[in-house]
C-alpha cells in the first residue's frame, strides 16, 4: 500500500468512528424515580389529552383546516398569532433560565428524545432481559429465541411509534373523527402520510438513533455551554474525593491510599449517551443523574459517604461559594416574569372582536351637492367568538357626524370577516382641522358587553 494511501486511511479512522451500540443498565433512586415520573406525566399529557373534552370540542385542538386553536375555554384565530410568539419568547428564555441556573434539566428530564427512549428502553428490557442478557443476545448467532425476541421488540416499537403518530395527528384533527375514519376505512391519503410519518420518526429516533440524536443531530449540545457559568448546577465527579481509583474491600485498611472510586464502571454502564462521568464536563452529558443513582448505590455498599458523583457547581469543586441569584440569572427571571405576566394579562382582557378601519384610497373626501364633506371607509369586522354575532355599528368624534351604512344591522359567523362599507358625512363648520378624529363603534345584540372602539382620520378641506 502506498504511503499517500495510508495517509488517507487515517484520516478516515480519524474522521468517521463507527457507532457502537450501548446498552444502558437499568438504575433506580431518586433520580430515577424522578426521571420516571416527569416521563410518565409527560406521555400521560401528550396521549391522554387530545382525548379530553370540555364544552362540545376537543379540550386541546390545533384545528389548522379551520384554522382555529381550541385551549379549553380560549378560541384562537390566525389574528392572534402575537399570543404564539410570546410562548415561543417565554419558552426560549424558560430555557435558557434553567440551563443557566440548572444545567441540562430539559434534556435529562423532559426533552422528547429523553422521553421517548426511556419508554423504548423500558420496552426492550421487558422483552430482551437485562443489559447482560442483551449483549449476550446480540453475540448469538441468529436462531429462534433471538428471532423472536428481536421481532417481539421491534413489533412492539412500531406499534407504539404508530400509536404515536396517530396521537401526534389528533393534536391536528378531532382524534375521535380521525378514529372512526381509520376504522371506517374513510382516513385521507395525507392523513396516512402523516401518522406514517411522525410514528417512523419515533421508531427512528428512540428506538434506533437514540444518544445520536443529542450527540449529533441536537444544537442544543452545541451551544449550551454559552449559557453555563461556574455557579451553573451540574453533574460532576469529585477528582480530589474519587482518586486514586482502585478496587478495595468494605472498611479495609489496606486500601488507604486509594481515592474513594472503586472504579467498578457503572456509571459509565448506566450512561444512555456512553460517556465516562469521570473525564470531566463533556457536551453529551444530557444530565440525567443516573450515575448520580448508581455512584451513590456504590458508596453504600462500600461503606462510604454519597456524593462522589453529583450535582454540583464548577466553584463548589473548587472550594468557591455557589452564588444563585446573579445577574443573568435575575435577567432571565425578570423577562419571564414581564413576558408572562404580560401575556397573562392580555388573554384574560382579550375581546372576540377586531375591526380594521381602512380608508378610500381614491380620494382624500368628496365634498356634496349640499356642502357637506363625504370621507368613505370600509370596515372589516372579524368575529373571533365561537359563534354567530350580529352587530350594530355607530360612529362618533365629531359633531353632527352622520353614517351611513347599507347594510344596517349585520350578522357574522364565528371565524368569520364581514366587509361593511361606510359612508361618514360632517358639516364643514364643524371640523376644527383638516384631519379629525372619528370613533368606530360595533356593538354585538348577541353577546351582552362585547363592544369594541376604532378610531379612525376624518379627513376635509384645510381651514381657512
Amino acid at each position: 500500500m502506498s504511503k499517500d494511501n495510508v495517509q488517507n486511511e487515517s484520516v478516515e479512522t480519524a474522521l468517521y468512528k463507527k457507532r457502537e451500540k450501548i446498552y444502558p443498565r437499568e438504575v433506580h433512586g431518586i433520580f430515577a424515580t424522578l426521571r420516571n415520573t416527569a416521563m410518565v406525566v409527560l406521555l400521560g399529557i401528550f396521549y391522554g389529552m387530545p382525548w379530553l373534552s370540555y364544552e362540545g370540542h376537543q379540550a386541546i385542538l390545533f384545528d389548522l383546516p379551520a384554522r382555529k386553536f381550541y385551549i379549553f375555554g380560549w378560541t384562537f384565530w390566525p389574528q392572534d398569532f402575537i399570543y404564539l410568539t410570546a410562548l415561543l419568547l417565554i419558552a426560549a428564555y424558560a430555557l435558557f433560565f434553567f440551563t443557566a441556573l440548572a444545567g441540562r434539566l430539559w434534556c435529562g428530564y423532559a426533552c422528547p428524545q429523553t422521553v421517548w427512549t426511556e419508554i423504548f428502553l423500558w420496552m426492550e428490557r421487558k422483552i430482551e432481559g437485562t443489559r447482560q442478557k442483551q449483549i449476550k443476545l446480540d453475540k448469538q448467532t441468529l436462531n429462534a429465541e433471538k428471532f423472536m425476541r428481536k421481532a417481539g421488540k421491534h413489533s412492539a416499537w412500531l406499534i407504539f411509534s404508530l400509536f404515536t403518530g396517530f396521537t401526534f395527528v389528533g393534536w391536528f384533527t378531532p382524534i375521535d373523527s380521525l378514529y372512526s375514519d381509520i376504522i371506517t376505512g374513510n382516513i385521507s391519503a395525507w392523513g396516512v402520510f402523516w401518522i406514517l410519518f411522525y410514528g417512523f420518526a419515533t421508531y427512528g429516533n428512540a428506538g434506533w438513533m437514540r444518544e445520536q440524536v443529542c450527540i449529533y443531530m441536537c444544537p442544543y449540545a452545541r451551544f449550551q455551554s454559552a449559557m453555563f457559568d461556574k455557579d451553573t448546577l451540574l453533574i460532576a465527579y469529585d477528582e480530589q474525593r474519587g482518586e486514586p481509583r482502585g478496587a478495595r474491600k468494605k472498611n479495609s485498611e489496606e486500601t488507604e491510599d486509594l481515592g474513594s472510586c472503586i472504579d467498578c464502571k457503572l456509571c459509565v454502564q448506566v450512561c444512555p449517551t456512553g460517556i465516562d462521568i469521570r473525564d470531566g464536563l463533556q457536551y453529551q452529558c444530557i444530565g440525567c443523574a443516573a450515575c448520580v443513582d448508581v455512584c451513590d448505590d456504590v458508596m453504600e455498599k462500600t461503606g462510604q459517604p454519597k456524593g462522589l458523583v453529583k450535582y454540583t457547581t464548577e466553584n463548589e469543586l473548587n472550594g468557591i461559594k455557589t452564588h444563585v441569584f446573579r445577574p443573568r440569572i435575575v435577567i432571565y427571571a425578570l423577562l419571564l416574569i414581564a413576558i408572562t405576566g404580560g401575556l397573562v394579562y392580555s388573554v384574560a382582557t382579550r375581546v372576540p372582536l377586531i375591526i380594521d378601519v381602512l380608508r378610500d384610497r381614491s380620494s382624500l373626501f368628496i365634498e356634496t351637492d349640499e356642502g357637506y364633506i363625504e370621507n368613505v371607509y370600509t370596515l372589516k369586522i372579524i368575529n373571533m367568538s365561537n359563534d354567530p354575532q350580529t352587530y350594530r355599528l355607530s360612529a362618533s368624534g365629531i359633531e353632527g357626524l352622520v353614517l351611513q351604512n347599507s347594510m344596517g344591522e349585520f350578522s357574522v359567523e364565528s371565524g368569520g370577516v364581514a366587509e361593511v362599507p361606510v359612508r361618514l358625512t360632517a358639516d364643514p363648520g364643524n371640523l376644527k382641522s383638516a384631519s379629525s378624529q372619528v370613533n368606530f363603534t360595533v356593538e354585538s345584540l348577541t353577546t351582552e358587553d362585547l363592544t369594541v372602539t376604532e378610531h379612525g382620520r376624518f379627513l376635509g378641506p384645510l381651514s381657512r
